[in-house]
C-alpha cells in the first residue's frame, strides 16, 4: 500500500512538472509570437503605403522632361515667340502686261517670217535685241520702209499705216523705242529729222509724239 502511495506521488509530481514546463513553453512562444505581429506588421503596412503612393525621384524627373518635350513639340510658332510659316506657295504681284521671258533662239528667224508675209525684208537684223521687251525691225520694201514691234515674239504692228522714204532706229531700251523720221519738202530732203518714241503702255504701243505727216505741197514732212 505504501509503495503504490509512493508510485502515485511520483506520477503526480511528473505530471505536475510537464504541465508547469508547458505552461512555460506556451509563454514563451506567445510572447515572440506577439513581439513578431506587434513590430513587423506596421512597418510592411507603412512600406507598402509608400511604395504605391509615393513615386521615386527619378519617375519624377522623367514624367518632367517628357511633359516639356511634348509642350515643346506642340506649342504653335506663334505662342513660342517664333513667326508662324505662311500655308500654301509663296504669293508674289502679277507681272505687267509686256513681262516676257528669255527669248528662244529662233525669235530672230519668227520675226523675220513675219516681215517677208508682209512683203518685206530686214535692212539690218543688228537693230533686233531679243533680250528686249519691246523689239523693233525695219523693213524694207523697195524705197518705202516700217517699223516693224514686237512685244517679246509676239507682233504688235507697224510705227504708222503708211511707210516712210526713210526710218532709223536712234535708240531702244527694254520698253522704248525711238525713231528717226528723214523730213522733206517737194520731194526733197531738207536735211532735218523728226524723232519719235514709241513706248509699251500696258502690253500696247503707243506714240508720245505725233508722227511727222505726210509731205505734201510746200509742206515738210516724211515721205
Amino acid at each position: 500500500m505504501a509503495r503504490m502511495g509512493r508510485h502515485l506521488t511520483a506520477a503526480l509530481a511528473a505530471l505536475a512538472l510537464g504541465v508547469g514546463s508547458g505552461a512555460a513553453l506556451g509563454g514563451c512562444g506567445s510572447g515572440s509570437t506577439k513581439t513578431v505581429s506587434v513590430s513587423g506588421a506596421p512597418s510592411t503596412a507603412a512600406g507598402t503605403s509608400t511604395g504605391a503612393s509615393t513615386p521615386s525621384a527619378t519617375t519624377q524627373t522623367a514624367t518632367t522632361a517628357t511633359s516639356a518635350t511634348t509642350a515643346t513639340a506642340t506649342t504653335p510658332a506663334s505662342e513660342a515667340g517664333g513667326t508662324a510659316a505662311p500655308g500654301g506657295g509663296t504669293r508674289s504681284a502679277p507681272e505687267p502686261a509686256f513681262t516676257h521671258t528669255e527669248s528662244r533662239p529662233e525669235a530672230l528667224t519668227q520675226a523675220l517670217a513675219v516681215l517677208q508675209a508682209r512683203g518685206y525684208s530686214a535692212r539690218e537684223t543688228s537693230q533686233y535685241h531679243a533680250n528686249q521687251t519691246l523689239r523693233v525691225l525695219i523693213g524694207s520694201r523697195g524705197s518705202a520702209q516700217q517699223a516693224f514691234f514686237f512685244l517679246g515674239e509676239r507682233y504688235l504692228g507697224t510705227d504708222a499705216k503708211e511707210p516712210s522714204a526713210s526710218v532709223q532706229v536712234l535708240s531702244q531700251g527694254d520698253t522704248e523705242v525711238t525713231l528717226g523720221y528723214s523730213l522733206y519738202r517737194d520731194a526733197v530732203a531738207t536735211g532735218q529729222q523728226a524723232t519719235v518714241r514709241f513706248q509699251l503702255d500696258d502690253g500696247k504701243l503707243a506714240a508720245l509724239e505725233p508722227l511727222p505727216p505726210v509731205s505734201s505741197a510746200g509742206v515738210p514732212g516724211r515721205l
